[in-house]
């Protein structure tokens, strides 16, 4: 475990990186990320490629024992390969180009832009795969869906989908559906990207285009990674994925690095202290879900960010260093804060970093001092630990786009949905791992998979292979819509789960945002919205039903079920309740199901564990609040920050922090 900053030394006098270089030395720094936005000082113009400035820095870094990862340089193409090869800018729907000289501008078909990323990646790798100071790579930066209509991406579009269907326009057509106000191809020139950028488009279309664009970064990023597994093959390779829930198919463009990381900026606003905290672990158990092992984060919250938007409110007092504990607790094993120094130029002049732009560390820079002495102390006791969830949510990327390109109701979000879920398991200290929907679910006692749109016939028996092992499987309304090209089954909703389920699915009605009243079989009333599937069970019991007092017409009818199936459970969650009704119904399956967990928490305590192959477990404590809390503890432990026994109670402080370990490991 290490904690490390992000530094540009491109954007300072050279006077200024020694001293910098010490300062990071002394104040427990242990790993540098560099060169990421650099192409045009690496390359100034074409195949001139000048080093000098880069060797001298990370010779410097590892003159202080500083360890180095080097960003590609390909999110920020230069001038001079813009202006010469203009296929390197992406066309928008309307056929307009992206303007040069801000950033992610470059299309990931562009032969011009593969070529010149080659060339760059290969020297960079070829110049620095053997220093002892650089450990690893990342690839790019921030990876983002252009939806790019170049010639080159229709072309490369055009030619996966003639793979696809096996040259057959019919079958596309049958497949697609293009029937459809006079759509069908009559030759596959016809065939090109969604352009016009009407949302009323063909929806396989739509969602055909959003997979050919997830596969043409992922082509994009293995050109950088052929070239520096050739020339590094003992050096890491990963790349930062970004907050935004952005739908990237992220499992396959982890796959062929050696873990994940991403970018983590935690909201600072008062008015979020809240939903921030769990907002927060949701993306980080997303992060490493994506190839379930721990990861890193590459860019970690330093000071209020301020950029093309608003500058967010300071963070308050323990802030920094509480959420970087917080990374480390959900599995990190390295966080990186971005940035260093505030930069004096560019766009991200006020994204603050440690340190502001008077030079003079301050009140941020001491906690991070903090942290950074905390973490190294810590660092042996926690090697080789990771989280060991026996619950998790599947989440779906191509589910995402399909709700994206088609809203289902007023409010109905399908990520936003997938939050109130994952809270209820939070505030329950029950470990929860958030996968792809396709992943092998064996190690898992209980499985949430919310709104399985596009349900195809083999993932529908994988999960019900898993119920019937002895799995308790969580299934939502919006389940078994559409098959894998985006076409409605013609069956009873939901879909080829139906059996699995016990029930069917006999009306709904998209309420959005009319609130509707779901009574539990035992009489406990809560509330429910957006979404109402009217069910008729066959197999299946009756958890809740819709109340009287609601604006629909359906009191008394089912929709919430369970269903025996083989030696396990399917639940059918058929509307969208409101939070604490996740909380009850899996709180209650947690205990059947025989997991950890740690009820009733004080609101704004999340409490994880990292775990040894040898069973020896040590516990996080975080307080992501601004009032101080107390917790009580199921026995006598031993807190390791301070060596302290703890017996009763811990206490914490605004934004505290406690790593414990029972007195007995």
């Amino acid at each position: 475990m290490k904690v490390g900053v992000v530094y540009y030394p491109e954007h300072w006098d050279r006077s200024m990186w020694e001293q910098d270089a010490q300062l990071m030395k002394e104040s427990g720094v242990r790993v540098i990320r560099v060169a990421e936005f650099a192409w045009s000082r690496l390359e100034p113009k074409e195949g001139i490629y000048q080093f000098d400035w880069l060797d001298e820095a990370v010779d410097l870094f590892h003159r202080y024992g500083l360890e180095v990862v080097i960003g590609t340089p390909t999110m920020t193409p230069p001038v001079w390969l813009t202006s010469n090869y203009p296929d390197v800018l992406p066309i928008d729907a309307h056929g307009h180009s992206q303007e040069a000289g801000v950033r992610g501008h470059r299309c990931y078909n562009s032969p011009s832009m593969r070529r010149h990323t080659a060339a760059i990646v290969g020297q960079l790798a070829a110049r620095y795969g053997n220093h002892p100071a650089v450990i690893g790579w990342q690839t790019d930066n921030e990876f983002m869906m252009n939806l790019c209509h170049c010639e080159s991406c229709t072309s490369k579009f055009r030619d996966r989908l003639k793979k696809q269907f096996d040259g057959n326009l019919d079958l596309l057509n049958r497949e697609w559906g293009t029937v459809v106000w006079s759509g069908e191809y009559s030759d596959w020139s016809q065939v090109r990207t969604p352009i016009g950028g009407s949302p009323h488009q063909n929806p396989s279309l739509l969602l055909a285009f959003r997979r050919f664009q997830n596969d043409s970064i992922i082509e994009f990023q293995q050109l950088q990674v052929d070239i520096l597994r050739r020339l590094c093959p003992d050096h890491f390779i990963t790349h930062n994925t970004w907050s935004a829930p952005i739908p990237l198919d992220n499992p396959r463009l982890y796959a062929p690095l050696d873990f994940a990381s991403f970018d983590y900026y935690p909201n600072t606003s008062p008015d979020k202290i809240a939903t921030n905290p769990y907002s927060g672990a949701l993306l980080l158990d997303r992060v490493r879900g994506f190839k379930r092992r721990n990861y890193w984060i590459m860019e970690q919250l330093s000071g209020p960010p301020g950029a093309w938007m608003p500058m967010w409110r300071a963070p308050y007092p323990g802030f920094i260093r509480a959420f970087s504990w917080q990374s480390f607790a959900r599995g990190a094993d390295a966080v990186v804060h971005f940035r260093w120094r505030s930069g004096t130029v560019g766009a991200e002049q006020f994204w603050h970093g440690l340190i502001d732009h008077s030079n003079v560390p301050g009140r941020r820079f001491a906690e991070f001092v903090r942290l950074t002495e905390e973490v190294n102390r810590m660092a042996p006791l926690l090697e080789g630990t990771s989280l060991r969830s026996k619950a998790a949510i599947l989440y779906s990327h191509e589910h995402h786009s399909a709700f994206q390109l088609q809203p289902q109701s007023e409010g109905f979000d399908y990520y936003e949905n997938m939050k109130p879920i994952h809270r209820s398991f939070v505030k329950q200290g029950i470990g929860v791992d958030v996968i792809d929907w396709r992943e092998s679910l064996d190690a898992y006692k209980l499985v949430v998979a919310p709104a399985l749109y596009l349900l195809d016939e083999a993932t529908a028996e994988s999960l019900k292979r898993y119920a019937a092992g002895g799995g308790t499987l969580v299934l939502s309304a919006r389940t078994g819509v559409k098959n894998e090209n985006n076409i409605c089954w013609m069956q009873p909703l939901p879909g080829p789960l139906a059996d699995a389920a016990g029930v069917v699915v006999k009306e709904y009605d998209p309420v959005g945002n009319d609130a509707q009243s779901l009574v539990a079989a035992d009489g406990t009333e809560y509330q429910c919205s957006q979404w109402c599937d009217l069910l008729e069970p066959s197999t299946a019991e009756v958890l809740a039903i819709y109340g009287d007092n609601g604006t629909g017409f359906y009191g008394g009818t089912p929709a919430v079920t369970s269903n025996r199936y083989g030696e396990g459970t399917v639940i059918y969650v058929g509307t969208v309740p409101e939070e604490v009704y996740w909380s009850d119904l899996l709180l209650g399956l947690s205990y059947q199901c025989d997991l950890d967990r740690w009820p009733d928490l004080p609101e704004g305590i999340q409490v994880t564990a990292r775990e040894s192959e040898d069973g020896r477990k040590v516990w996080f404590v975080l307080n992501l609040s601004r009032e101080p809390k107390q917790l009580q503890l199921p026995m006598t432990m031993l807190s390791l920050i301070d060596d302290q026994k703890v017996m009763g109670v811990v206490e914490l402080e605004p934004y505290g922090v406690a790593l414990l370990q029972s007195v007995e490991a």
